[in-house]
């Protein structure tokens, strides 16, 4: 029993390219938000919602039926993503003159809570210094472990 679980452990740890080597980041990164909204703006792309995600987001809308409209959510095949408007933003980003903030952060999507430490950011210091250009928060103010920025990054529920 215990050799068949150590061969999968070793098979395993093959197919990883980062098991058994440090990361990049081993020493920690420095980021806080500033609050500018960029991460819920520009370029188009997918906020994933899962379903929970989508019944606590309705909840908090006051919806009764517990799902959001088509105006809040679109099908990307078998999976879900917030809407946006026509310039990129986030349909929940609500823009008060200069300060962006989200209408539903309470229950933001994991995806959104997590920010910036998504394992693609992560991947490479190149991709975390690239993200660092749209993101003025990356490699400024308070500094996270190699733990705390584990947590979010391997984090797949709520």
């Amino acid at each position: 029993m215990k050799r068949n679980r150590a061969r999968r452990a070793e098979k395993s740890a093959r197919k990883s390219p980062s098991v058994g080597k440090e990361k990049w980041y081993a020493e920690g990164l420095k980021f806080t938000c500033t609050l500018c909204g960029n991460c819920c703006s520009g370029d188009p792309g997918y906020v994933w919602a899962t379903k929970e995600e989508i019944r606590r987001i309705a909840k908090f809308l006051g919806r009764t039926d517990g799902w959001l409209g088509k105006e809040h959510l679109r099908r990307v095949g078998l999976r879900y993503s917030l809407t946006e408007i026509p310039d990129g933003d986030c349909i929940f980003l609500a823009r008060d003159g200069d300060h962006p903030r989200c209408s539903i952060y309470p229950v933001r999507p994991l995806q959104c809570r997590t920010w910036p430490f998504w394992s693609e950011m992560l991947a490479s210091e190149a991709n975390w210094t690239h993200a660092g250009k749209k993101c003025p928060g990356i490699n400024v103010g308070k500094h996270h472990s190699l733990d705390e920025i584990e947590a979010p990054r391997k984090q797949k529920k709520w």
